[in-house]
């Protein structure tokens, strides 16, 4: 699966769960609404007092499982930062063309925008026969694996 059918895929999905570690090593999971970009960065608002925000400014690494109608998955691990200036105006434009009431939101106090870029990408597709697993590890470009689980 190439950049161009990712993006598509994981266009197609308001829906995400990041996983991100606490100050005490543990493993913390919450649903949120997303856009992704081009580059096929997550992106997610949320407010300054949650725990997945202390999670991730303390320690950006972090993880997101997108789509689960039937078995077509994306796993996906990144960093996380919190972006500013013209780089925050962009990652918004691309949140409101997802979420038309996010301009609503950005009077609510401690409101923040999430980006996540990735370094590994799994998409998993269990529906077809036999199955379809691929991964795209962005830390090492030049690896792109494919296979399938017969």
């Amino acid at each position: 699966m190439d950049k161009t059918a990712l993006y598509h895929f994981l266009s197609q999905h308001r829906y995400g769960v990041v996983s991100s570690i606490s100050e005490n090593g543990v493993p913390q999971s919450a649903l949120v609404g997303i856009a992704v970009t081009k580059e096929l960065e997550v992106v997610f608002d949320t407010l300054r007092t949650t725990r997945k925000y202390r999670n991730l400014v303390a320690r950006p690494a972090c993880s997101f499982v997108i789509g689960w109608t039937g078995e077509q998955t994306v796993q996906l691990e990144g960093v996380a930062s919190e972006p500013t200036g013209c780089g925050l105006r962009s990652y918004q434009a691309a949140y409101f063309s997802v979420w038309k009431d996010g301009p609503a939101r950005m009077n609510w106090p401690q409101l923040t925008y999430i980006v996540v870029k990735p370094h590994w990408i799994r998409y998993s597709d269990f529906d077809q026969r036999p199955p379809l697993i691929e991964e795209l590890d962005y830390r090492f470009p030049s690896i792109e694996r494919s296979s399938e689980i017969r």
